[in-house]
């Protein structure tokens, strides 16, 4: 009986694998080796309720009143072979009908069980795929089951087969190869469509699980996970609300030459039909937000605010990080949840997008910005942002004082000169509510308007007047860090401070003048002052790297520092090669003060950490020197080629960054 037993068991795997043999692929083949041409002949054949998910439950259990899975489930089925996606899944125990979110990783990333504690904890069922096949994050749980399995395809990131970045980047990613679905120039082989299958049956798994409500599942993702987030709103109903960061920006092309700012590329026609941002956007019909920061690499400023114009502000809103990139600050970030509890529990009443105008006819000639916030709730505070620096991921916004004037705020943007471009948004941020603030820590939240931009032609057509001038006062510390960004601020192994005021001509360093201000230090310490050149093409033709020099302080009082030029010493691990001494100040897109070298040395046991308070200075300034013509030189657009060039560097910058961030 026991033989008999397993023939029969045998007979059933035999025929099982039979079976699974002749299962047909999920996508038609194509019709006479023809490519889809946009996104309906694209997503033709692709329903994402249709097959089974044969999901796996590879491990449970239970916590903070939740209940946790690792799941997965099926992709579908490409050159007879099954994708298998993972993911980490977690819901309030007991609770019905919840509201769901899906997580979306970026690149180099991996599922999150703190994103599923997170979101569970807030009252939601939450699913965080694992798209990239790298191992999950489970805190200090173990887990050596199986992963993420694209079968015949590779969606891994990064590649799991050697194969070239840029095949899950951008076009060249419709180009076949050994591990795409088709053997043509196709938008099928691009991983952008195929990890959006995978995360449109994510949306599958949420629909179909007991304890969740079909009609109110929302999807978010950071970087790439954002560029995903922002084309499955695009392309799937069943999404009820998105909130995307640092993704979605979409493409311009290079023959737009009348758009001041933008990143433009010459943009394949397949590509931009059926595989860029351009084509989804304009399928968004669901409530969606936007996180971004004034300066990300993956999410140009110019081109979201000209690829998303025809969003309507009812169902759209925007959140900037003032001068980051690729991360956002706390009163930001937070507008992720107040987002998803308005639009998928109606628990929360957010503020409309506010409004900027800009008037460039006024008496004196210089423009005037009016910003109109929802005042249906408290407004502390309206911050304009301007900015007349057309290369978009090197310029510095200015901050212009906003006076208030009944239902609006006024605020002059002097200008330096008319032949550039002139560029506006505000932030206006409101009061949390008192739950918010008791989970988060955090007092306000922010949100922003669209940007406003101007071109030369338009500020000289108008009668606009350079009425600004240069200033030898660059930061005299009394204005809370508004012209920085700061990082890892209490940490005393790691903080970390940049601004990108020295780029701006207005504060551009003079020929042979040196840097001076005041630091105020509790005891014996150090610090570093480093200046970062020319990244991202922002001067042609001139090194790009770091520059640095250490400062020792001693006693316990206000102490002055001065450096020239020739005090900062270049890397010796330049990843662009060998840079020449420092010539002069007005190369620098960053000034950074940090506790650490900004060059990538890594830290050792025995550096020194930072004695007493947050580092805190005042009367940053220049002394000496000659303003001359390349210290006033206006500012060149971003190129094509430095974008290409700097785009592979900004990914490792970035998860190195995060990475720095959990220690």
């Amino acid at each position: 009986m026991k033989n008999k037993n397993l023939l029969l068991f045998a007979i059933a795997i035999s025929l099982s694998s039979i079976a699974h043999a002749q299962e047909p692929d999920t996508l038609p083949p194509l019709q006479d080796g023809k490519a889809p041409q946009n996104l309906v002949e694209l997503w033709a054949g692709f329903d994402p309720q249709k097959e089974p998910l044969d999901t796996e439950v590879l491990k449970e259990w239970e916590g903070d009143g939740n209940v946790y899975r690792i799941v997965r489930f099926r992709v579908g089925v490409f050159k007879g072979k099954k994708s298998m996606l993972e993911a980490i899944y977690g819901f309030p125990k007991g609770a019905t009908k919840l509201p769901a979110l899906l997580q979306v990783h970026g690149g180099g990333q991996h599922a999150e069980l703190a994103v599923c504690r997170m979101d569970a904890g807030r009252g939601y069922a939450s699913l965080s795929i694992n798209w990239g096949g790298n191992p999950l994050g489970l805190d200090q749980m173990t887990f050596d089951g199986p992963n993420t399995d694209w079968g015949a395809l590779d969606a891994t990131h990064p590649p799991q087969h050697n194969l070239k970045m840029n095949h899950y980047i951008e076009g060249a990613g419709l180009l076949p190869d050994e591990y795409t679905i088709d053997s043509v120039k196709s938008p099928r082989n691009s991983n952008w469509f195929v990890v959006l299958m995978g995360v449109r049956r994510a949306i599958t798994f949420l629909e179909q699980q007991p304890e969740v409500d079909p009609n109110r599942i929302g999807v978010y993702g950071h970087s790439m996970g954002g560029k995903l987030t922002t084309d499955v709103a695009g392309i799937d109903p069943r999404i009820k609300a998105a909130a995307p960061s640092c993704g979605g920006a979409g493409d311009i092309e290079a023959s737009q030459t009348d758009l001041a700012g933008c990143v433009k590329n010459a943009v394949d026609p397949m590509a931009l039909s059926c595989d860029s941002d351009n084509a989804y956007i304009p399928g968004i019909k669901c409530p969606i937000l936007l996180n971004l920061p004034s300066n990300d690499f993956n999410t140009p400023f110019d081109n979201v605010f000209y690829n998303w114009r025809n969003l309507p502000d009812e169902t759209t809103r925007f959140s900037v990080s003032p001068h980051m990139n690729h991360r956002q600050i706390p009163e930001c970030a937070i507008t992720r949840y107040l987002w998803m509890d308005q639009n998928l529990k109606h628990g929360f009443n957010m503020p409309k997008t506010p409004q900027v105008l800009v008037d460039l006819k006024t008496q004196n000639g210089i423009p005037m910005a009016t910003v109109t916030p929802d005042t249906a709730q408290p407004v502390p505070k309206v911050d304009v942002y301007y900015s007349i620096d057309p290369h978009v991921l090197s310029r510095f916004w200015r901050h212009a004082d906003a006076v208030q004037n009944g239902v609006t705020w006024q605020a002059p943007l002097p200008i330096l000169s008319t032949n550039q471009p002139l560029f506006v948004f505000a932030n206006v941020t409101y009061p949390l509510p008192d739950s918010y603030q008791a989970s988060d820590k955090i007092k306000d939240y922010t949100f922003s308007s669209r940007e406003v931009s101007e071109t030369s032609d338009e500020l000289k057509a108008a009668g606009v007047k350079a009425t600004d001038t240069p200033s030898a006062m660059i930061d005299d510390g009394t204005h809370d860090w508004q012209d920085w960004y700061r990082i890892e601020w209490f940490n005393p192994y790691f903080w970390t401070c940049y601004t990108r005021k020295l780029k701006d001509p207005k504060w551009r360093g003079p020929d042979g003048a040196k840097l001076v201000f005041d630091v105020l230090s509790n005891g014996t310490n150090s610090f570093v002052i480093t200046a970062i050149t020319n990244e991202w093409g922002a001067f042609p033709g001139k090194p790009n790297g770091t520059y640095s020099v250490r400062k020792e302080l001693n006693g316990t009082s206000w102490q002055t520092v001065s450096l020239s030029v020739d005090d900062l010493i270049p890397a010796a691990n330049n990843p662009n090669g060998k840079l020449p001494p420092l010539a002069n100040w007005q190369t620098i897109t960053q000034l950074c003060l940090s506790q650490n070298a900004q060059d990538g040395t890594p830290r050792n046991p025995g550096d020194p950490i930072w004695q007493g308070g947050p580092f805190a200075f005042r009367n940053l300034h220049w002394e000496g020197g000659t303003v001359t013509a390349n210290s006033m030189a206006p500012d060149a657009a971003l190129s094509p080629e430095a974008l290409q060039k700097g785009f592979n560097d900004g990914i490792k910058k970035s998860l190195e960054q995060e990475k720095l961030d959990k220690h």
